[in-house]
């Protein structure tokens, strides 16, 4: 049985195991258990040594060696723990990894020994210029500002975690000072005579391929780039599409035919209704016949390669087939390059992104209801307006902007002579 006696009114317990001839002595103390042993084995010799012990932990305590609260490790420690199981399925593994080496790599070596409170708007400034000073140092230049967003960004969800278990009062300002507003960049896109240059430029290729054997990636190419222009899809949704959920429809109010597009991509299942231009290139689709073997190592993730047909090198697309089973990267490369479209006038390079870009500017153009738009691309209006509706000139209303208030027209005087 433990021997255990109490010194300091129940501050410091001093006890002694059966299995051991020295006495131990232990304190709650700043949140925390905390023992040592006397290495002593005189019961009175031991009660001093044990109240020398404490009186030097308060020291440390009143003089910032040991802290009150929950350190930046802990935190850190706590919400990955939580970010790990809370995320699970829901978040890219290489973001999750990204953000455990954000926390471990760079934040913890920094902020690790503060206490949670200590964690100041000057606190985080300093970090900022450490970071800036050791990119210097190291690379010549700063740190790209997308990789200081994504560390300060999990050092603010650090914190967060903080304060909903009551750990911190209040968040500190995360703001970069001395940084000028920044300007907004437009998205890269084709105006209505580049995409015709484009489309022409894919048509003589689809028609007359450079490379023998190439011809169904090249035709395949063509009718992406007017899919693509003609629906607003991002890339990753035409990749996913099926012929399945893709369906010819008459549109009573436009008396046309269009396609309506059941659509899976990062907002989920989604609907889209493309203007009449998509129905040729998707019945090409539909109609061509494709390679046994269309995906090889270059397989979208997911996806596994096409079965072989006993019968031929070539077969009909089935219903759960992809529309675009591989995508065409070097070769839509090339192409831009060959018609010098490969960067806009504002120097960022086109991608296929770009396509998606030129479907909402077009429409834009034509003066569709943006809300409609933001509606038919998934996205949101405030994103239409802030990316792509404030460089188009169509979006100013001359008649509005040029608006004339009549001048008054100045009464004649009338004289005394004038009066009957």
């Amino acid at each position: 049985m433990t021997e255990h006696h109490t010194i300091l009114g129940g501050k410091v317990h001093v006890y002694k195991r059966p299995n051991s001839s020295f006495w131990q002595c232990s304190s709650f103390f700043a949140g925390k258990n905390r023992r040592t042993s006397t290495k002593e084995d005189s019961l009175s010799r031991a009660k001093e040594i044990a109240e020398d012990w404490y009186l030097r932990l308060r020291g440390k305590l009143r003089d910032g060696e040991i802290k009150s609260e929950k350190t930046f490790q802990e935190v850190s420690e706590h919400y990955l723990r939580e970010f790990d199981v809370m995320t699970q399925g829901q978040r890219n593994q290489r973001y999750v990894e990204g953000q455990h080496w954000r926390s471990t790599g760079r934040l913890v070596p920094f902020f690790g020994d503060l206490g949670i409170s200590e964690i100041t708007a000057g606190k985080i400034q300093e970090y900022r210029l450490q970071r800036y000073q050791e990119a210097l140092k190291k690379n010549g230049k700063p740190p790209a500002h997308s990789t200081m967003h994504q560390e300060i960004v999990t050092l603010r969800q650090t914190l967060k975690t903080a304060l909903r278990h009551g750990w911190l009062d209040r968040l500190p300002d995360f703001s970069e000072p001395y940084r000028k507003s920044p300007k907004i960049s437009h998205r890269a896109w084709f105006s209505l005579e580049e995409y015709k240059q484009l489309y022409n430029a894919t048509r003589k290729r689809a028609q007359e391929p450079k490379r023998r054997g190439f011809k169904w990636e090249t035709e395949q190419l063509h009718d992406y780039v007017l899919f693509a222009v003609n629906t607003g899809l991002r890339p990753d949704e035409a990749w996913r599409l099926q012929f399945r959920d893709v369906t010819i429809v008459y549109e009573e109010d436009l008396k046309k035919t269009i396609l309506e597009i059941v659509v899976r991509g990062k907002r989920g299942v989604g609907y889209c209704k493309s203007t009449p231009g998509a129905v040729l290139p998707f019945k090409r689709l539909r109609s061509r016949l494709r390679p046994a073997r269309v995906y090889g190592a270059n397989a979208p993730a997911g996806t596994s390669e096409t079965s072989v047909v006993p019968n031929g090198q070539w077969r009909t697309p089935e219903p759960t087939d992809l529309l675009f089973p591989k995508w065409q990267r070097e070769l839509f490369k090339t192409i831009l390059d060959e018609e010098k479209l490969r960067i806009d006038r504002e120097g960022q390079p086109r991608t296929a992104y770009s396509l998606r870009h030129t479907y909402i500017c077009l429409r834009l153009m034509e003066g569709a209801d943006i809300y409609q738009i933001a509606k038919n691309c998934r996205t949101s209006v405030e994103m239409i307006e802030k990316y792509y509706a404030s460089h188009i000139k169509t979006s100013l209303n001359a008649v509005a902007i040029n608006v004339m208030r009549p001048k008054k027209r100045k009464s004649k005087e009338v004289s005394a002579t004038d009066v009957a």
